[in-house]
């Protein structure tokens, strides 16, 4: 009994093993002249109705394996960079090793080069400029560089702008809630090869908030395939100090996860040289010339952090989680300013020197969580939750000596300040996109939420610290904002339209306890936009857009705190701010998707600037920012993007604009004044592939700007020359690249501010003169996404659906 017991356990043990038996398929890609292909994809699809049942990718040498296949009838396809093979049927009932997977290559051969990477191609939408960058040679730089080479782009120091105002910064449609300072710092350490396109929206629709101007949204890449793969990068510039940084990311995805974890950590000392001419005035002219060499000389230890999740519960529901950290514990500002005071005759009269060293950490950290759902017939409805925590701690230990001509001392004077401010802003909301038979409709409810705490305690170094309550404050600032959204889209043979309204509820409230009062604004806005594209035919296209948009006072500009740099230099922020609101008109002919033509019109009402004024009397000079009593701006601008020849691309942009701006001259009896800028900006920039295959490339690239507005300030004209060379190392395993900017020495201009008795200059010399060598190692499956970016429609739809 026990030994037929036995048998028939020993018996149904084979018979599962036999029913559950899966199989294994291996071989080599390669491509028509036989030589393998790394890293290629290999794809084991349904006989009957083409979906994929499993997939791999080939290693180094081309090979691949497949593993636990169930016997049965299948496909096998190959995909690299666009190119697939043909269809190989397969019946599976036993371990199989086949010969080879050959994918044809069109790669187009010239008479000495070979190229490989796509120039950025320009895309007029009804809305918005599309600058498409993913696979191009663009895609090898940073996100930073990226930005400030995208059509319509200015960058000035750490600042984005477009036509002439910063642009906000979006990533993937949300915004990033962050300083120009860190938001270069963030994107510096984001590498390009993640972007799939930069979108320019001069204005931007209804879906987008209200506040700020043209938006910059970056939308990122999320065709991985299946696998692991990473990189670690780094780089060392050299200006006046050098400096490095060091940075990894990682990606990993399955048929549901998506996820990708990064890091950087950038430690930097960075120098600025601060020169300032101010000329004090009476009724008889000029009475005192103060000549001042201010330098900056900065330490810096950043630790930027992000991690974003893409889980897929089914066809129909998805969700995200992305978060970033910023943190800068370390930030040490050591100063030094000499100054000399001359008199109307040209005499010296007196000379002093201002020692300050100021030390400070900042935080930033934010968080986003996004359900999307996807209806049955069509549409989509997503909610998200945002929170942002960003602290700083900063004080300020300054002295100032003041001497005779002879060099004997007269006096001194010093300062201790004490400085915290912390800023919550926490927002929730949820957009609705869909069809209403042949019209799109976009809607949506947003709700945020602002809450900034500042302190300063201010002491006086002379005799022993002592308290100064009349320059200290705690200030309370409280805003919320409530909005609705909706807009309506369709599209004919030739023409599209889109027209959207947004309506936002606005209550904030600022309390200075020193100043013992409280500052409330209660204010409801719409908010139209209106969009019309007309393609003539398929060479012409003629678009029209308008929208009303709001700038609110920035939480550090209604803080009524003085910022000193010396005892006669110093900021001081404005708790009586108000909302500015512009009317904005664009004009846009596209020819041939290769020439833009874009004529605008902007009045940007009372809108907030950050103004100089010289008090002649108490020999002081103030920053504070105001609203202006009037400002307009308008331009014509021209993009051109061609391939000149197939191994050189030459992109181009040309702005010619008008600014101005009239504002009351607080130091001049409060009369209007007024000032204006009529300025040419051009940019021309050298994209040329050096090599027969690909591996490595030039970049040159010059830009120029006649002048520009800045406040109460005329900006003179600056000059940049840049050259890059990159070069693929190790199968394209690895890329080195060096640059070289500001070849020229013309970066840094003087800002002039002369009118009434005003008469003040300033030229900020930073370290723009600089070489940076730049080194990134790929490792694991690092060419997967470019195997599937261009796979064939109905692939890329059977691999949507698993």
């Amino acid at each position: 009994m026990r030994p037929l017991l036995l048998f028939f356990i020993i018996a149904i043990g084979f018979f599962q093993e036999a029913m559950c038996q899966s199989f294994q398929l291996s071989g080599t890609i390669k491509d028509e002249s036989g030589t393998p292909i790394p890293f290629a994809s290999a794809f084991l699809l349904d006989s009957e109705d083409g979906t994929m049942v499993n997939g791999s990718s080939a290693d180094e040498n081309g090979a691949f394996v497949i593993e636990n296949i169930q016997p049965g009838l299948y496909l096998l396809k190959a995909s690299y960079i666009g190119q697939v093979s043909k269809d190989l049927p397969l019946d599976i009932d036993k371990d199989i090793k086949i010969g080879a997977l050959v994918i044809p290559q069109q790669v187009e051969e010239l008479d000495e080069v070979v190229v490989f990477s796509n120039r950025p191609k320009v895309e007029r939408k009804v809305d918005r400029l599309v600058f498409n960058v993913e696979n191009s040679v663009l895609s090898q730089s940073n996100s930073w560089d990226i930005l400030s080479q995208t059509p319509g782009v200015i960058t000035l120091q750490d600042e984005l702008q477009i036509r002439n105002q910063p642009a906000v910064v979006y990533i993937n449609d949300r915004k990033v809630q962050l300083s120009s300072e860190e938001i270069r710092s963030l994107l510096e350490n984001y590498q390009g090869e993640n972007i799939k396109s930069i979108e320019v929206i001069n204005n931007p629709p209804a879906k987008y908030d209200a506040e700020g101007g043209a938006v910059l949204n970056i939308v990122t890449s999320k065709n991985i395939s299946l696998g692991y793969k990473g990189n670690i990068s780094t780089n060392y510039t050299q200006g006046v100090f050098s400096k490095f940084n060091f940075g990894t990311s990682h990606f990993y995805k399955t048929k549901k996860l998506n996820l990708n974890a990064s890091y950087s950590y950038a430690p930097r000392k960075d120098f600025k040289d601060l020169i300032n001419e101010t000329n004090f005035m009476n009724d008889d002219g000029i009475f005192s010339r103060w000549n001042t060499d201010f330098d900056k000389t900065n330490r810096f230890k950043t630790h930027n952090a992000g991690i974003v999740v893409d889980y897929e519960f089914d066809d129909r529901n998805t969700i995200n989680l992305t978060s970033n950290a910023q943190i800068s514990p370390d930030r040490e500002y050591d100063n030094f300013q000499y100054t000399t005071m001359v008199n109307g005759q040209g005499l010296l009269d007196s000379t002093s020197t201002t020692a300050s060293k100021l030390d400070e950490a900042k935080n930033n950290i934010s968080g986003d969580l996004t359900f999307k759902h996807y209806f049955k017939e069509n549409g989509s409805i997503s909610i998200n939750g945002h929170y942002t925590n960003f602290d700083q701690s900063r004080t300020q230990d300054a002295r100032s000596d003041y001497f005779r001509p002879d060099g004997t001392f007269i006096r001194d004077y010093g300062f201790f300040t004490d400085e915290e401010q912390d800023i919550e802003i926490i927002t929730a909301q949820v957009d609705y996109s869909g069809q209403l038979g042949e019209v799109g409709i976009e809607a949506g409810i947003k709700t945020s939420l602002i809450n900034s705490k500042s302190l300063l305690n201010f002491y006086t170094q002379n005799n022993g610290r002592e308290y100064v309550s009349d320059l200290s404050d705690n200030y309370l600032y409280d805003e919320d904002v409530y909005a609705a959204y909706m807009s309506f889209s369709k599209d004919w043979e030739k023409w599209s339209v889109k027209a959207g309204l947004r309506a936002e509820q606005t209550q904030s409230s600022g309390n200075s306890l020193v100043l013992s009062e409280v500052n409330n604004l209660d204010y409801f806005e719409l908010f139209p936009s209106f969009y019309l594209l007309h393609s003539i035919n398929e060479n012409h296209s003629l678009s029209f857009d308008y929208s009303r948009k709001v700038k609110r006072p920035r939480y550090e500009d209604l803080n009524p705190f003085k910022t000193f740099i010396s005892e006669n230099i110093f900021y001081e922020g404005n708790p009586y701010l108000q909302p500015s609101f512009s009317n904005n008109f664009n004009l846009n002919y596209t020819l041939n998707q290769e020439y833009f033509f874009d004529f605008y019109y902007r009045d940007n009402g009372n809108y907030i600037s950050t103004l100089s004024f010289q008090d002649n009397d108490n020999l002081v000079l103030i920053d504070s920012s105001q609203n202006v009593l009037g400002s307009t701006s308008y331009g014509f601008d021209f993009n051109y993007g061609k391939s000149i020849t197939n191994y050189w691309y030459l992109y181009s942009y040309i702005s010619i604009f008008h600014e101005d701006e009239t504002f009351l001259a607080l130091e001049s009896d409060e009369v209007s004044a007024k000032n204006e800028v009529n300025g040419f900006y051009l940019d021309l920039t050298n994209y040329v592939t050096l090599s027969q295959d690909g591996t490595f490339k030039g970049e040159l690239g010059l830009t120029y700007l006649s002048g520009f507005l800045a406040g109460s300030n005329k900006q003179n004209e600056t000059t940049n020359l840049t050259l890059g060379l990159q070069k693929s190392l190790w199968n394209r395993r690895a890329q080195i690249s060096l640059s070289v900017n500001d070849i020229l020495g013309g970066a840094n201009p003087w800002n002039t501010s002369k009118y009434l008795n005003q008469n003040n200059a300033f030229k900020s010399v930073e370290e723009t003169q600089n070489f940076r060598i730049g080194f990134t190692y790929n490792f694991g499956n690092f060419r997967l996404d470019d195997n599937k970016r261009e796979i064939e429609k109905e692939e890329r739809d059977r691999l949507q659906s698993e």
